[in-house]
């Protein structure tokens, strides 16, 4: 098993846990990004009070729980009706169900993730919530199962330093997007004056610490891939030179071409069943 295999091993691990936490109710979920964590033992949490507006959102209560993020990506990337929107890594399906509600029923909401439990929770989460314009997807956020130029809109919630191949996941974003399509962001993000073994010895990899980008390093990842009008701004810093940060940034008109592999564009990854029971 490679390195970056074991890496994604342990992550979905992660979640799958977080997932069957809920789901099996034994508590909220457990993950890096989230107050209840084991993580938090170390210190490693950001954004302890992420979505302050819940309670008034009318979101089923297994979605709350399994809450993972650093951020409130649906906050930042300013949803209007009639959009099509991705969340990269969607969990238990709370951000996506929150953009459901602003994109309204002409708009629609893809939600991606790797975890199986993960995509069993956020289906029953949908189902409760009675969110009609909501579709899940199983797959890989380097290896987006849609078609290119049909997304308005990009969000992830303290998913992309997670990856180990962060080129191609912003590659599959510029290419889903429509031409002047937007991200909105939320991750964990390091000065620029840390190296990677200095971010290793503030925290693992699967503690949304060691795989972190620095500012500088995420900016011109994003520029490469095609992007541009790129911010990204701290919010928290809760360890010595990391940050909980807000990134947002616009595909070009006119985009850089991204090459991709004949194995990736004949790829065919699999639709979760879209009902349950």
């Amino acid at each position: 098993m490679t390195q970056d295999v074991q890496l994604r091993e342990e992550v979905r691990a992660r979640y799958a846990e977080s997932a069957l936490a809920v789901t099996e109710g034994s508590g909220t979920a457990c993950d890096c990004c989230h107050p209840g964590s084991t993580c938090a033992e170390e210190g490693h949490v950001f954004g302890p009070e992420l979505y302050e507006a819940l309670a008034q959102e009318g979101l089923p209560e297994a979605a709350v729980l399994a809450s993972l993020g650093c951020g409130n990506p649906t906050a930042i990337a300013d949803l209007h009706p009639g959009e099509t929107v991705l969340d990269l890594g969607s969990g238990g399906g709370i951000d996506v169900l929150l953009s459901a509600k602003r994109v309204g029923p002409s708009g629609k909401v893809y939600g991606l993730d790797m975890t199986e439990e993960m995509l069993a929770l956020a289906l029953q989460n949908r189902d409760a919530a009675g969110a009609t314009n909501v579709e899940f997807l199983k797959g890989y956020i380097e290896d987006v199962p849609l078609p290119a130029n049909t997304v308005d809109v990009v969000i992830s919630n303290c998913v992309i330093n997670l990856s180990t191949d962060k080129p191609r996941v912003f590659a599959e974003m510029q290419r889903v997007l429509r031409p002047g399509g937007r991200i909105g962001i939320s991750d964990v993000v390091a000065d620029n004056e840390l190296s990677p073994e200095q971010r290793s010895e503030r925290g693992s990899y699967v503690g949304c610490i060691a795989g972190a980008l620095t500012f500088a390093e995420y900016e011109q990842s994003l520029r490469s891939a095609g992007f541009e009008d790129v911010s990204i701004s701290s919010t928290q810093e809760s360890v010595p030179g990391m940050h909980s940060a807000i990134v947002k940034a616009t595909k070009r008109v006119t985009a850089v071409a991204i090459p991709t592999t004949a194995a990736a564009a004949a790829r065919e990854l699999p639709v979760v069943p879209q009902s349950c029971c």
